[in-house]
């Protein structure tokens, strides 16, 4: 199977716009782990992707900014604007395509959660949550109300530093980034492909000041967060177009 190389610029996506939003201030907090252990928590038709041999498992909490639909100035009743916190992997479908996995996924409103789960079947998980900054640090707070396990939380710190220049992108930064589509399987090895399409990230140097999480541990890692990240960083943020979501895998070909 041929696997698609990084790059910094989304393919080519002839399918019109469902979704337009910003993904702002957001960390990356990752770890490197056996590519088994990520394995077996992945649905039928996923493979695990590798970076010099290592899965990685990310705790990226943002700001979601402007869900909208394609020619509306305003924002989606009930969805609008919220923080969320995801817990997430890294995948190749069975046709070669790269993408990202998620375990699970925390936000702040109810209704994008329950439209989240029930259209598009993502581990959405209603939080309360909260975004503070101040001048070069920013942190993010996250408890799960629903469903469980309920209580969960996570408490990252981070000091932000200054934007990475292009020649200081590293090749496991570019990885981790460089993610054009959502994935997610289904009965029989398929795998429902989703377009994620914008700039290439700004990144900035980040190092955590205080880490207490919950949440990869309840996707499935009891004691990572107890290890050193593998890797840290801060982006601003960039706009988001999301495309229609398609079948690729033992039933689409």
């Amino acid at each position: 199977m041929h696997v698609e190389p990084i790059s910094r610029q989304p393919p080519l996506d002839p399918s019109p716009a469902v979704l337009r939003m910003r993904w702002m201030r957001l960390a990356y907090v990752h770890w490197a782990v056996d590519p088994a252990a990520v394995q077996r928590h992945l649905p039928d038709g996923l493979t695990v992707d590798t970076f010099d041999g290592r899965a990685y498992v990310g705790l990226i909490p943002f700001d979601m900014r402007d869900v909208r639909l394609p020619g509306m100035p305003q924002v989606l009743p009930w969805i609008g604007d919220f923080p969320e916190t995801n817990v997430r992997t890294y995948a190749v479908t069975p046709t070669g395509e790269r993408g990202v996995w998620f375990h699970s996924l925390e936000a702040s409103r109810l209704g994008a959660v329950l439209v989240a789960r029930g259209i598009f079947r993502l581990p959405y998980m209603w939080a309360s949550m909260s975004i503070t900054t101040s001048p070069g640090r920013i942190r993010y707070r996250t408890r799960r109300r629903w469903p469980g396990p309920r209580g969960a939380h996570s408490d990252l710190a981070l000091r932000v530093g200054r934007r990475l220049t292009d020649a200081e992108v590293t090749p496991l930064d570019d990885w981790l980034a460089a993610r054009w589509r959502f994935l997610d399987g289904r009965p029989g090895g398929g795998v429902v492909s989703s377009p994620m399409r914008h700039e290439a990230w700004p990144l900035h140097e980040a190092w955590i000041e205080h880490l207490d999480d919950e949440l990869v541990a309840a996707a499935g890692y009891p004691g990572l967060v107890d290890e050193e990240p593998a890797h840290v960083r801060f982006s601003p943020g960039v706009d988001v177009t999301g495309g229609f979501p398609g079948i690729v895998g033992a039933d689409g070909g």
